[in-house]
């Protein structure tokens, strides 16, 4: 008798991203840290321009580069990318070399004619950055008339006919009741929702014990999207939810350094668009060898990609579903790497969280001298006259 030789065992895809890919599937790349408004959790510390920034060139070199290494696209951010004055230039070469871009901005230069040429255009895809379904809840953090900003800006997209732009929401614990509501705007502009967490780097650092969502606010959340979410995207930011249950659509996996990654205004490249510090510096795309060296060959990617432990949350039984959480969370909030995430919604979290904690300082910071903090609603606030005071340029 012949016996058939087993066939290999495939790979499940979460394993293969774990280990890594010859090049990131999407990565975030903040062109420039300036910024009109000073939202109270911005994680990059935007506000003032870099000096170093790349110039036009060498973003098009950067352009060049992911064409080659085939990146599906980038996911453009700040600051407030569209205040570059080469941003939309910038956004048609991408284009125009088969690199998709989808960018996030704020919608203070989304006028009715730059609408309308988004409209036109292939492969673009726009977020509107919106923290509060109602002014006052937006607006205590992203500053006055940021909502009506947005708003604006979302009406113009559909005036123009712009299909399926994005409502994006860093979810708190002052927003996070008004999911409905939420979806009722996406639902009015021809909109998708999408949420993101709230993560402790930068200015969100300051802000994060006092509006991160409570446990009952996590509770309520992943109730929310098991029930709601079909339509919704989460940017798998949620995976440390699927604790409670079943898992949330999406990879649940930590994907930094291993299929996403950040390249910042000055070329920095860094594991996690939400770590932007020094600990998680791979190295700069304008040194020997670019982009494609530091994500192929440096020490912190091969470092990330390797076997991880787990640490002590092996034992528990919900690891295989999320994974230990986040990172970027773990590490802003002074907790180890290999331990439970600040929002574990088991407790795991609580002793080391009530115990002393190193918190790291920030390594940068491009908030305006002038920039002013606003408060939740239901405090007192100083609130600027203008979204910015001095030119973000």
């Amino acid at each position: 008798m012949t016996l058939t030789p087993a066939r290999p065992a495939v790979p499940r895809l979460v394993d293969q991203f774990e280990l890594g890919l010859d090049a990131p599937i999407c990565l975030t790349w903040e062109l420039t840290y300036a910024c009109n408004l000073a939202c109270v959790h911005c994680l990059s510390s935007s506000g003032r321009r870099d000096p170093r920034e790349l110039s036009t060139e060498q973003a098009k070199a950067v352009i060049d580069e992911l064409q080659r290494m085939q990146v599906f696209y980038v996911n453009i951010g700040g600051g407030e990318p569209t205040v570059r004055p080469d941003f939309w230039e910038l956004v048609e070469y991408a284009v125009d070399h088969q690199v998709g871009v989808k960018f996030s901005t704020n919608g203070v230069r989304i006028t009715p004619e730059r609408a309308q040429w988004l409209a036109a255009s292939d492969y673009v895809d726009v977020q509107i950055s919106l923290d509060g379904a109602t002014a006052e809840v937006n607006d205590a953090v992203r500053g006055r008339g940021s909502f009506d900003m947005a708003i604006k800006a979302l009406q113009n997209l559909a005036d123009a006919g712009f299909q399926d732009s994005k409502i994006s929401v860093v979810v708190t614990r002052e927003n996070v009741r008004q999911l409905d509501e939420f979806q009722e705007l996406a639902d009015r502009y021809g909109a998708t929702l999408r949420i993101t967490r709230l993560r402790p780097s930068g200015r969100g650092a300051d802000v994060w014990d006092e509006l991160h969502p409570t446990a009952e606010d996590q509770r309520f959340l992943y109730d929310w999207l098991v029930a709601k979410g079909e339509r919704v995207l989460t940017g798998d930011s949620f995976f440390h939810l699927a604790a409670f249950g079943d898992a949330l659509p999406g990879l649940n996996l930590c994907g930094a350094g291993r299929v996403v990654c950040l390249i910042d205004p000055v070329g920095d490249v860094y594991a996690c668009p939400f770590a932007i510090h020094d600990t998680f510096l791979a190295g700069n795309l304008l040194d020997e060898g670019g982009f494609q060296k530091v994500w192929q060959e440096s020490a912190l990617f091969t470092e990330l990609r390797s076997p991880q432990t787990g640490g002590a949350c092996t034992s528990c039984s919900a690891f295989d579903a999320c994974r230990g959480g986040c990172m970027a969370a773990k590490f802003f909030t002074g907790l180890p790497l290999d331990g439970p995430d600040p929002e574990c919604v088991k407790g795991n979290s609580e002793h080391a969280l009530a115990g002393d904690r190193t918190v790291p300082a920030t390594s940068q910071d491009h908030s305006r001298p002038a920039a002013v903090v606003l408060g939740m609603p239901g405090r007192p606030t100083s609130i600027p006259d203008r979204f910015c005071n001095e030119s973000p340029l």
